[in-house]
């Protein structure tokens, strides 16, 4: 990896790593619904420049109903129900709950009719992840936290089930657009929600700031330094930064909001990482130039992170 590929790299854990810090700062004066729409709103409206650029916009409106799905799977479902659960749950506890979303994205995959099979690794994987989710609700979740969990669940199901979207219906498209397409429908989907949840009296300054990080930089940013990330070192090893962005969640969570941090978390953590490292990860056969080459029995989920992100 080149030094340009390692900043951008470090840049995009610690931008998809920040959004659950913010995340709970700002639903203590905002409705999950009005923070859904500000947060899209700045984005889509950062990104929209760049996405029009060459009429790229306009191969969209054919695939106006896969774009329409994949944005309500996996934007507007999710990014309100995790904002949702954080009011009731720590922000460390959600990042690492979503971290298991590589371990479900293998059964989805497999589910739609991947072509990639589910080996030993793969079982192991899940069973490792999974345990490290028991050791979580376990250890972390009280009585009043299920609602939270449940909703962290169907973020989990949706942030899985995206990319298999991207992959069967809106793999051969440029990213940009797609992704600012569904920030823009997300934000005009929530504005009549968000208008009617809007508080009284203007938001303290840390609310405020915590709107605007997640807007202009865990959003608009991140995914244009994500996108630069697969051009420098391949989308294989851009993925790699799944792993990373819990334990930012968690290290923000603690020394920050100062959320506990336990046996219980630790462990759960370890054992989510390692299990979605085990279950997912691919040895690249080849390269090209910078550029790395999967294993082609990867295909399927290599063409879903080529054309899909996911930001929290």
């Amino acid at each position: 990896m080149t030094r340009r590929g390692y900043w951008l790299f470090v840049a995009l854990c610690l931008l998809w790593g920040l959004p659950y810090l913010f995340i709970k700062v700002a639903v203590t004066s905002l409705s999950p619904a009005a923070l859904v729409f500000m947060r899209t709103a700045i984005g889509s409206l950062l990104l929209l420049p760049w996405a029009v650029r060459g009429g790229l916009f306009r191969t969209l409106l054919a695939r106006w109903w896969p774009i329409v799905l994949y944005s309500v799977i996996e934007v507007a479902i999710p990014w309100l129900l995790l904002s949702d659960a954080e009011r009731r749950i720590s922000s460390s506890l959600a990042g690492l709950l979503v971290a298991a979303v590589p371990l479900v994205g293998v059964v989805v995959g497999y589910l739609a009719g991947s072509r990639e099979p589910i080996g030993r690794r793969e079982v192991a994987g899940l069973v490792v992840g999974l345990a490290g989710v028991a050791v979580l609700l376990g250890g972390e979740v009280s009585g009043g936290d299920r609602s939270a969990v449940a909703a962290m669940t169907v973020v989990v199901l949706c942030y899985a089930i995206g990319p298999a979207i991207i992959a069967r219906k809106l793999a051969d498209l440029p990213s940009l657009p797609v992704v600012t397409a569904s920030l823009v429908l997300c934000a005009l989907g929530y504005a009549p929600v968000a208008w009617a949840k809007l508080p009284r009296s203007w938001p303290s300054l840390q609310v405020v700031a915590a709107v605007l990080i997640l807007g202009v930089l865990c959003t608009a940013l991140a995914f244009v330094v994500f996108f630069r990330l697969i051009a420098e070192v391949g989308p294989v090893r851009a993925t790699v930064v799944t792993y990373f962005n819990p334990a930012v969640a968690v290290v923000l969570g603690v020394a920050v909001l100062g959320e506990p941090f336990t046996r219980a978390t630790a462990a759960g953590f370890l054992l989510i990482l390692g299990g979605s490292f085990l279950g997912t990860w691919r040895k690249p056969e080849r390269r090209q130039g910078s550029r790395e080459v999967a294993h082609p029995a990867s295909s399927l989920r290599r063409n879903a992170n080529r054309s899909s992100a996911r930001a929290p």
